[in-house]
């Protein structure tokens, strides 16, 4: 390769350089994003997920519990069912369920029904043949022994021998009637308690039968009355939709929710559930309708906790109770609740991003120095500072590129005793915090105090 090349190669690579170290977009000069100190009631919340559901419903049942297990029927499958919230009338269609195995029962109840009626018949034959022989061995006995009354009264004139045989065999005849007249008797009472076991089982198996009949006529549901029908959720929580399993312990098939008076049911995990209480405020916004937005009511809080699927995590159950009435709403509907645990009247507040914190000392960037502050309660987005700002301060929200350079203003001691005393004198419901978690609600915004209302004397550097 000629020198001159390699010259040209060079001169292309400093040229190259020169044009990426001048034309490289120019380092950030450290903007400075300030916010100012807020003063007004600072609000604490634990926002969670809920789902809509109605606080009352009409159950709509599949066939009577009692008649399923007689047929000895555990468990049946929707064969057919309208579609979710469908708007019904009483006594409308919802929804058909699988007759296989009611069929099933039909024919083995219809064959046990013609074997009885068989058996029935042919009892009933036997009874009046025996009967009717025993009747006739009767009327015979009695000639018998008519005859040999005959014989008697014609042997008067007899040695006595033959007076003495023929009361022999008047005697014999009697004692031969008597007998055969208490068999028949005995034949009679045999005979009756015959057909009546016949009988009875002949009823039961008619019985039977017709419950088999009425039973099949529960097949097809219909609605209790007037409504939305919704559809029952399983222990799993999925919707009984075609194909899904009812059992005779719980036989309910969908339901006619009361939409004037709806419930949002959450979860709280553990590390929240301390500070939610019945009774406490809410506000409920529903993700279908971003722009609607209503208050609620803590009605319920579960006091044992569950695992959540697929997870580790324990979890409470929490009902709110929704205190207005939209037609929109519908059960199953994902909404977003924050429930107001606590409101902390007249303090100073400062986003989360604004506060750091160095060993032991808290503190935030404010003009040119970092200020010392005593940090109290916080929420999802800003926290509460008893110290070390007043009003009309400015935080920064980025620190600075070369933080080093921002001279440490630390709170006087006096101050930090004061504040000391002041929290022993106290219950202890405000303890220093500072949460990093992911923010899920707006800043509420703030109202300035009154001039020279102050959070805290200054530091001294």
């Amino acid at each position: 390769m000629k020198k001159g090349t390699y010259w040209f190669i060079g001169i292309l690579i400093v040229l190259i350089a020169a044009t990426w170290y001048f034309t490289k977009p120019a380092a950030s000069t450290g903007t400075i994003m300030e916010v100012p100190v807020n003063f007004g009631s600072f609000v604490i919340s634990v926002t969670t997920t809920g789902e809509l559901e109605a606080r009352s419903s009409e159950k709509i049942f599949g066939p009577s519990p009692t008649s399923l297990r007689e047929a000895r029927i555990w468990q049946l499958r929707i064969d057919d069912i309208i579609p979710d919230g469908t708007i019904v009338d009483s006594g409308n269609y919802v929804a058909t369920l699988d007759r296989t195995e009611l069929t099933n029962k039909f024919k083995d109840q219809e064959l046990e029904l013609e074997q009885l009626q068989n058996n029935f018949t042919k009892t009933q034959l036997d009874t009046t043949m025996t009967l009717r022989a025993a009747r006739n061995d009767l009327v015979n006995l009695h000639y018998a022994m008519e005859e040999a009354q005959i014989t008697v009264d014609q042997s008067i004139y007899e040695p006595p021998a033959t007076q003495r045989q023929a009361q022999i065999e008047l005697d014999r005849a009697q004692r031969a009637y008597d007998q055969a007249e208490r068999n028949y008797s005995l034949q009679y009472e045999k005979a009756v308690a015959n057909m009546s076991e016949v009988s009875t089982s002949l009823r039961k198996a008619q019985n039977k039968y017709d419950d088999l009949q009425q039973l099949a006529s529960q097949f097809i549901i219909k609605a209790p009355k007037s409504g939305m029908v919704v559809y029952q959720r399983d222990w799993d929580g999925r919707k009984r939709g075609i194909g899904s399993q009812i059992s005779t312990w719980e036989n309910v098939v969908a339901t006619l929710p009361n939409l004037t008076e709806m419930i949002t049911k959450t979860f709280v995990n553990e590390i929240d559930i301390s500070k939610v209480k019945v009774g406490q405020d809410a506000e409920i916004g529903v993700d279908a309708f971003p722009d609607k937005k209503f208050t609620g009511e803590v009605i319920e809080v579960a006091n044992i906790g569950e695992q959540m699927r697929n997870s580790s995590a324990k979890v409470f159950e929490v009902k709110i109770e929704v205190n207005e009435y939209d037609s929109v709403l519908r059960p199953a509907m994902t909404t977003k609740n924050i429930i107001i645990t606590e409101v902390i009247d007249s303090v100073l507040f400062v986003p989360l991003e604004a506060v750091h914190s160095l060993d032991t000392i808290t503190f935030v960037y404010t003009g040119n120095r970092r200020q010392q502050i005593i940090p109290g309660r916080s929420n999802d987005n800003e926290i509460i500072v008893h110290a070390g700002l007043e009003t009309g301060d400015k935080v920064r929200l980025i620190p600075p590129e070369e933080p080093e350079n921002f001279r440490m203003a630390l709170l006087s001691k006096e101050i930090l005793e004061a504040h000391k005393m002041k929290m022993e004198t106290q219950k202890p419901t405000e303890t220093p915090e500072r949460k990093v978690r992911e923010r899920s609600s707006g800043n509420d915004g703030a109202q300035r105090p009154p001039e020279g209302r102050r959070g805290g004397g200054r530091g001294r550097n």
